[in-house]
């Protein structure tokens, strides 16, 4: 199972206007973007939601994954269960 907590990330649109996330802030502690490692798409059927994902690799060395909702225009920390 999989649930998304709403996260603060400082990110940097790039010439075509996409997101992509550069740090963000895990538990009050600042994490930079050393690596992204792949990105995708998510689209639930049925409904507007759509996020841009992003597997990153932190500055604290751990993976992590974020996402950016295109609709709402917020960012989510996407957490396992």
């Amino acid at each position: 199972m999989t649930a998304y907590e709403k996260v603060e990330v400082q990110a940097y649109a790039g010439y075509s206007g996409e997101e992509s996330p550069r740090a963000f802030r895990l538990s009050g502690k600042k994490v930079e973007v050393m690596k992204i490692m792949t990105q995708w798409i998510e689209e639930q059927v049925g409904s507007r939601e759509r996020l841009r994902c992003f597997r990153v690799k932190g500055s604290d060395w751990r993976v992590h994954v974020l996402c950016f909702d295109v609709v709402k225009m917020e960012w989510y920390y996407k957490k396992s269960i």
